[in-house]
């Protein structure tokens, strides 16, 4: 038997359930730790600390922000007539480092999964259907576009997302999907091959 810190076994542990972290890699990170002087380890911490302090869902799209509402809902020079429907922040920041899109975002928290347990009141469905309704005749919404991951998952929400919102006479759009820039034809799947070419484009 291999014997270890019981405080590197509690950091490991801590560590192995962060999402692609396996228990060896948790171990390698908490000796990585160990090494570090003590000032940037407190800093670390600390870092940790002021995150769940600090950072809130913003009242308006739900994005993670420091203040509410978030900076892009209170940019006056963002398009408001476009609302973005993602499953997660870091769908946003995606997004927001592309510099192509300027409207304003709705973040879902997540995509439906019946099977971990995740339905339509776990999302944040209703609280779109009521920035939607809320929205006056000078200031309406004339594009939502739905832009969810291309998985069972987020082909399920996309499906139930249209259904809900076409009695509300907006147009509706999703991403296209399709072949990455630089790859082959030869090595793509099928489906992202018939995904291509019902987005293809006229030239």
């Amino acid at each position: 038997m291999i014997y270890t810190s019981q405080s590197i076994e509690i950091l490991s542990d801590h560590l192995s359930k962060l999402p692609g972290i396996g228990k060896k890699t948790a171990q390698r990170l908490a000796l990585f730790i160990l090494k570090l002087p003590d000032e940037e380890v407190k800093s670390l911490a600390n870092a940790l600390i002021q995150l769940k302090e600090r950072v809130k869902y913003c009242s308006e799209c739900y994005n993670i922000t420091e203040e509410v509402p978030c900076s892009i809902c209170k940019n006056p020079k963002r398009d408001r007539s476009i609302i973005c429907v993602v499953e997660e922040p870091k769908d946003v920041m995606a997004i927001e480092r592309t510099n192509e899109f300027h409207g304003l975002y709705h973040v879902l928290g997540s995509s439906l999964s019946p099977l971990d347990g995740i339905g339509p009141d776990d999302l944040k469905i209703k609280e779109l259907l009521e920035r939607i309704q809320q929205r006056t005749a000078q200031d309406p919404i004339a594009e939502i576009i739905l832009a969810l991951d291309p998985n069972v998952e987020g082909e399920a929400t996309t499906v139930y997302l249209n259904k809900l919102l076409r009695p509300y006479e907006i147009k509706l759009t999703r991403i296209a999907r399709g072949l990455p820039i630089g790859s082959d034809l030869e090595f793509a799947d099928q489906a992202t091959l018939a995904r291509a070419l019902e987005a293809r484009v006229v030239l």
